[in-house]
């Protein structure tokens, strides 16, 4: 494996065109057209408490995670994507642990997520982390998609 580090996205960075670039491609990529926030990217990275972290290997995004804290309540972890040929490498697992360690450090109590439950290594990643299954979302995706929401809660020091 070559020189992997995860980046706290800024949008005053003087590379964040080709970050956001190369982060809707990966979203274009993976996720289906009315599941893709490709189209409103740049928006969604304007909003209040929200953020973004993502992994460079050797120089190219390998993945990101999305996040937002609407308050100290709850955060939510909006989006985890890897490009395929990154993918069991440990990156994603990587990014949801920095992303939770964002959201402990704003004393956020609890971060939920929805995951289809067909992705069985998002399911995987997600129990292995600790996440919970709160409740299955019918049709949360489309018509015939379902959901789990999920939920990890933080231990109280």
């Amino acid at each position: 494996m070559g020189s992997e580090v995860i980046v706290e996205f800024q949008r005053n960075s003087t590379n964040w065109a080709n970050v956001v670039g190369e982060i809707v491609k990966i979203e274009r990529k993976i996720f289906p057209k009315h599941e893709s926030l490709a189209r409103s990217f740049d928006e969604e990275l304007r909003k209040k408490n929200s953020g973004l972290l993502y992994t460079e290997v050797n120089g190219e995004v390998a993945g990101y995670v999305m996040y937002s804290w609407p308050s100290s309540l709850c955060a939510s972890i909006t989006k985890l994507a890897v490009k395929e040929n990154y993918r069991r490498q440990g990156h994603g697992e990587a990014l949801l642990k920095a992303a939770i360690e964002k959201c402990k450090e704003r004393k956020v109590q609890r971060i939920s997520l929805h995951v289809d439950p067909l992705r069985t290594a998002a399911m995987t990643l997600y129990k292995k982390l600790g996440f919970q299954v709160d409740s299955l979302v019918e049709g949360y995706y489309s018509s015939d998609r379902n959901a789990y929401r999920m939920y990890l809660d933080s231990e109280s020091d």
